[in-house]
């Protein structure tokens, strides 16, 4: 009697473990994808570190907001007052010297990458004229920490080559080569890229107060915007051909994204 209990009960465990077994298919089946959860809202990633196609993507844009909302700072910020001088001096954060190569405080950087992130997935609006954020230095870092932190650069991993290739000995076939490349480019690169390229020549207009010429901001720009998907061994030359390529979109921005 005792061993039929057993056979019993042990064809009782069988058939509850399938019984778990299909059931567990069932929900795996029937489980919405991490994508269709997020597109519906659910989940919402962060702004820094997400793909530029995804993020565009979300907020029906082809720039970044976050990166809208950082050129606006800079090229409206109220002005900056000195007092070493006997007479106060008004000067716009366009004339602030070394601007996007000083570095600013990395502790607030944090921090408005932080509010940014977290606001975003709460729906909150980021208020960059709050008060916290009033160093210049603070939205321009941050505006370099979003390009860096791009899982692939804005200058896409597939066009590297070609873009480096794109310095060619004679100007007049670099500038046309450079302008079909960027053409071909996805919307949201080819858009954020102007969006940038822009703001930069307007930071460089002030070349005489900030002291950052075309050369100096290509010099910055370079390694953020433009990499190779693996490290190599022309590590020292791809730096020299990152600078030369955004110094050439600089100097021919009028050419490269003429829409003729």
């Amino acid at each position: 009697l005792r061993r039929g209990t057993r056979r019993n009960s042990s064809g009782g465990v069988d058939s509850e473990q399938r019984r778990v077994r299909t059931k567990l298919r069932r929900f795996l089946q029937r489980r919405p994808t991490l994508q269709s959860v997020k597109e519906k809202g659910y989940i919402r990633d962060n702004v820094f570190g997400c793909h530029l196609d995804t993020l565009c993507h979300r907020e029906n844009t082809t720039c970044p907001m976050f990166l809208h909302k950082c050129i606006r700072a800079v090229e409206r910020r109220g002005t900056h007052t000195h007092t070493h001088t006997h007479t106060h001096t008004h000067t716009q954060c366009l004339d602030v010297d070394g601007i996007y190569r000083v570095s600013g405080n990395l502790a607030v950087i944090q921090r408005l990458r932080y509010k940014a992130d977290h606001g975003y997935k709460h729906s909150e609006q980021l208020d960059l004229d709050d008060g916290q954020w009033q160093e210049i230095h603070v939205i321009t870092g941050a505006l370099k920490l979003f390009l860096r932190e791009l899982p692939e650069p804005l200058f896409p991993f597939s066009c590297f080559d070609k873009f480096i290739a794109a310095i060619l000995p004679d100007y007049s076939l670099r500038v046309s080569y450079m302008r079909d490349l960027v053409r071909s480019l996805p919307l949201p690169n080819h858009d954020t890229m102007e969006l940038l390229f822009k703001h930069l020549l307007r930071v460089i207009e002030h070349k005489d107060s900030n002291r950052m010429s075309v050369q100096s901001v290509a010099i910055v720009f370079g390694p953020t915007l433009l990499r190779p998907q693996t490290e190599s061994h022309n590590m020292t030359i791809h730096m020299v051909f990152q600078s030369q390529i955004v110094e050439l979109m600089l100097n021919e921005f009028q050419s490269v994204f003429s829409q003729s």
